[in-house]
Formats: C-alpha cells, structure tokens, sequence
C-alpha cells in the first residue's frame, strides 16, 4: 500500500511538469508577440498626429476598430455567465480606464513631446512604482537588491530625460510618468483574468470602455477631433492615413491587447513585466526605421540603466500566476 500510494505522484508529475513548461513557453511567446505589437503604434501614430490628426480622433479609432475586432470574445462570455458585466463591472471600468484609455492618452501626449523610445523609457518604469506601491501599503521595506534595481533605473530616467540638455521636456515626462502608473495598473488588473473572467473578453470591454471615453470627451470638446484625408511619410516613403491608422489599430492595438492580457497570468506579473521590457528596443527600432529618430548617446546609457534597474527589482520581486487562470493549472509555474 505504501509503495502504490508514493508511485501516484511520481507518475503524475510528469504530465503536469510538462503542461507547466508549454504554458509558460506559450505565455512568453504571446508576451514578446504583444510587445512586438505595442511598439508600432508610436512610430506609426506620430507622424499622423503630426501631419493634422488630433490625439482624440487617433485615438478613438484605434481603441474602437480593436473593440470591434475583439467584440466576439466579449459576447461569448456575456452568453455563458449571466450578468457577466454587473458581475465583473469594476474591473472592466479599470481596465478601460486606466490601461486602455489612460495609458494611451498619456503615452501619445508625452511622444508628441519627446522621441518615441524616450516615453517608453520612462514608462517603463512601472515596475519600480509597483514596488513603492507595495512597500507603502504593506509597510514592510524591499530587499536591498530591490532598493539598489529602484536606485539605478532613478539614475537612468535621469540621463534619459537629459535634464540638463534642450530637449528636456517637463510636462512630456510628467505625462511619460502618468503613463507608467497605468502600465501598473494593466499588470495587477491582467492578473485577475482566468475562467471566470476570459482575457480576451476583458481586453474588448476594456477597449470598448476606452473607446466610449473617449468619444465623450471629444463630443463635449474636451479633447479636439480632427481627422483630415492626409498622407503622412514612413521611411521615406508617403502613405494614406488609413494605412498606419489600420495597422495600428488591427495588429498594433488588436493583437497587443489580446496577446498581453493571455500572457500575464501565464507568465506572472514579474516575467510578464520583464518580457513587456523588450517593447522598448522594438519601439526603438521602429522609430529608428520608420521616423528616422535616434536617441542621443546619454539618453542610450540612461535606458540601459532603466532596464538593469528594472531586471534586478523583478529578478527579486515574489510571482505568482493568477489562481484562478492558466497558470494555476500545476504548481510548477510560480517562478522561485
């Protein structure tokens, strides 16, 4: 009897091991394809503002053809769960709030302000204020690998945002920062998704949410709206307006939101939060191809800075999968 009952979990383990690893291998993939995804829009959005587009019409398209697009996920889970959006309506207000429309309005009016990658620089420090959130509310102080990863990726959004040269841009790194308390609140939101409340169905009623948002603000005149038949230029070349429009709102937005919030509690919010770093050097090569913008050498050593101070907060920061979604399958998937 002591023999049967010590072979159940060995056998088991094996099965469950492996399904923890493809999870996690898919999880990454769908983390690294959303990032991949994200960094087009703002190389492909700035011209477009530049060239007579407001913030609002741009935006408002790209949040409503993504909701559009993402609807039917929406609608299946209103068809299983009765009351599915009373049920789950503070967090899909949050999530169309803060990720969507919050995140976006905020990013786009800093990169009006300062270079594509130089925003996301400093957006991405969200990892850092997700640890000062924790330690004010838990009281309970960080690690010193954790203080020193805070420390270094402050010095590089020092040197990013080049104080001391002309390019210095307060309100654009105010709002830069504004768009990193977003980002926060897109990780700790995603980790809540699972079989009672599908990805996908959120990331279309958080667009839906943002589109509708916005849409109230530009009614009301709040926001302007203007959307002329314009060409912009993308590596030399001029393009319709729909054309970077369509791509930023059907891959860019689509597929950004769709991958991120499926890759979050399969990964975990420290490796998702990680692998959303690899945006920036996309972002940059965007940039770089599509706009011709090349950071100044003090602003590449403030990002590399950022990214080690990020990498070390994460690398000691506790992740743990979404109880209720993917990741909770085995109990192989909390990273050590």
């Amino acid at each position: 009897m002591t023999v049967s009952t010590a072979s159940v979990p060995v056998i088991a383990a094996g099965p469950a091991t492996s399904g923890a690893a493809r999870l996690r291998t898919t999880g990454l993939l769908m983390g690294v394809a959303s990032a991949l995804a994200f960094s087009s829009s703002g190389p492909f959005v700035k011209p477009l503002l530049e060239a007579g587009w407001s913030l609002g019409a741009a935006l408002l398209v790209r949040m409503g053809v993504a909701g559009l697009i993402l609807s039917p996920a929406l609608w299946r889970a209103m068809r299983r769960q009765r009351g599915f959006l009373r049920r789950h309506f503070k967090l899909i207000i949050g999530f169309g709030l803060m990720p969507v429309l919050g995140c976006q309005l905020f990013f786009f009016s800093a990169m009006q302000r300062m270079p594509v990658a130089v925003a996301l620089l400093i957006q991405y420090l969200a990892p850092v204020m997700l640890v000062a959130f924790v330690w004010i509310r838990t009281r309970k102080a960080p690690s010193a690998l954790v203080l020193w990863g805070s420390v270094v990726a402050v010095v590089g959004l020092v040197l990013v945002v080049d104080i001391s040269g002309a390019s210095f841009d307060l309100l654009g790194t105010l709002l830069a920062l504004a768009a990193a308390v977003c980002v926060c609140a897109y990780f700790v939101i995603s980790e809540r998704t699972g079989d009672d409340l599908p990805p996908l169905a959120l990331a279309a009623s958080g667009l839906l949410t943002g589109a509708l948002a916005m849409g109230v603000l530009c009614l009301t005149g709040i926001l302007p709206f203007h959307a002329p038949a314009v060409t912009v230029v993308l590596a030399g070349t001029e393009v319709p307006w729909w054309m970077p429009l369509l791509w930023v709102a059907a891959i860019g937005t689509t597929l950004g939101y769709a991958l991120g919030v499926m890759a979050v509690p399969r990964l975990g919010s420290r490796v998702a939060s990680f692998v959303g770093l690899s945006e920036v050097l996309f972002a940059l090569m965007f940039a770089w191809i599509f706009l011709a913008e090349v950071p100044a050498p003090i602003q590449f050593a403030g990002g590399a800075l950022i990214l080690v101070g990020v990498v070390l907060v994460r690398a000691d920061a506790p992740s743990t999968g979404n109880p209720k979604g993917p990741a909770a399958v085995t109990p192989v998937v909390p990273a050590p």
